[in-house]
């Protein structure tokens, strides 16, 4: 379904991302168009509303949906001609991709023509659309007509049940080359039943519940182990406690966060912020911690040793959090819509890398360990 890919664009520079996304509130079940454009494809023009997994029993609500033409575009109109430019809204089933356009009659066409609307296989001028036998409903289709020499149409304000569980994808096109030009502006409200968290999110609400109350018990357990043995503790049992703390906090923020979700809508930038630089630092903290250990610190030496060591660890645990906080911040600063471009990608390979890095430094100063802890056995034995 290549002719209804939404494009992505490259993110900005992490840090020149950081202070704008303090500023202004991102939405996620709430879709917010501001004057976009309709990109070309093939012989219609069309723009991507958005993406979702829906529930059976859940709603899509167009609200307060404008399309503005160029002024040229409705001039050749007389004032009294009605229905003078369509605009359709399309909601389809990802199984039901294939439905759109003239595939199923042979054709490489979106929109009817005059052959096609001859032999009664479509309405001349709209988009070609063959109904699901098993679900006539969808795909759904919703026109919206420009009258007279109005340059502005609004969208009546209307819910399009889903009676289906699956993943749901809304299209506005239009097949009038003359509405070359047209922008959109206004906003869509997605709603499953129990909320407004996307169908793949839904279950990460409670699993974040529950992670918060294991890393509590954890964090009790290890307070009172910590107490009990405090005569005997060494620095590394201090960064022990800070992962669980960051851990414990990471999840509890990721909780509220997805709980105000699902109840508003909306995802402030400020607790989402907060969640992924949780997450970011306890993930290179973590890995930094089983290093330093598998390289023997507070086993068989107390310090790193040389300089040069101590730097590159750090060097690694800092390019690893830098990647990783960007990684985080594009899944869940910039994901409107529910799935995955491919910028993501991009920041994935980093990361992948990073980890591939921290695994092999980690074996192979584990090995070191051993063996120095085997040879140490030995003369304790022969001694």
């Amino acid at each position: 379904m290549t002719a209804f890919e939404r494009e992505s664009h490259p993110p900005f520079p992490l840090l020149l991302v950081l202070p704008l996304l303090l500023l202004s509130p991102t939405n996620a079940s709430i879709h917010d168009y501001s004057n976009e454009a309709f990109t070309h494809r093939s012989d219609a023009f069309f723009f991507h509303g958005g993406s979702e997994a829906l529930f059976a029993k859940s709603f899509i609500r167009f609200e307060t949906v404008t399309f503005t033409r160029p002024r040229e575009s409705a001039s050749v109109h007389g004032s009294m001609q009605q229905n003078s430019g369509l605009v359709e809204a399309i909601v389809l089933e990802v199984r039901d991709r294939n439905r759109i356009g003239g595939t199923f009659l042979k054709s490489d066409l979106l929109c009817c023509d005059p052959k096609l609307a001859k032999e009664g296989n479509c309405n001349l001028g709209e988009v070609i659309i063959q109904k699901n036998p098993d679900n006539p409903q969808f795909p759904k289709r919703i026109k919206t007509f420009f009258q007279g020499t109005n340059d502005e149409i609004k969208m009546e304000t209307q819910t399009l049940e889903i009676n289906a569980t699956g993943m749901y994808y809304l299209y506005f096109m239009f097949c009038d080359p003359s509405l070359k030009g047209t922008t959109i502006q206004g906003r869509t409200v997605w709603r499953n039943p129990k909320g407004y968290l996307p169908g793949k999110m839904a279950p990460l609400m409670t699993l974040y519940g529950f992670m918060s109350l294991a890393y509590l018990l954890l964090g009790l357990a290890w307070f009172l182990r910590f107490v009990q043995f405090w005569k005997d503790i060494i620095h590394l049992h201090y960064h022990i406690t800070a992962v669980i703390a960051l851990g414990m906090c990471e999840m509890a923020v990721w909780y509220f966060e997805y709980a105000n979700f699902n109840s508003t809508g909306a995802r402030p930038m400020g607790i989402t912020l907060w969640a992924v630089t949780f997450t970011s630092v306890k993930k290179t903290l973590s890995r930094l911690l089983l290093l330093v250990v598998s390289m023997g610190y507070g086993v068989v030496r107390p310090t790193l040793g040389g300089h040069g060591i101590a730097y590159r660890v750090l060097l690694l645990g800092l390019f690893y959090f830098v990647a990783s906080e960007a990684l985080e911040l594009v899944e869940h600063l910039g994901n409107i819509n529910d799935f995955s471009g491919k910028t993501k990608l991009l920041l994935v390979l980093p990361v992948v890398c990073l980890d591939s890095c921290f695994i092999l430094w980690i074996f192979s100063s584990l090995s070191k360990t051993l063996e120095k802890l085997q040879a140490i056995s030995l003369y304790l034995y022969h001694s």
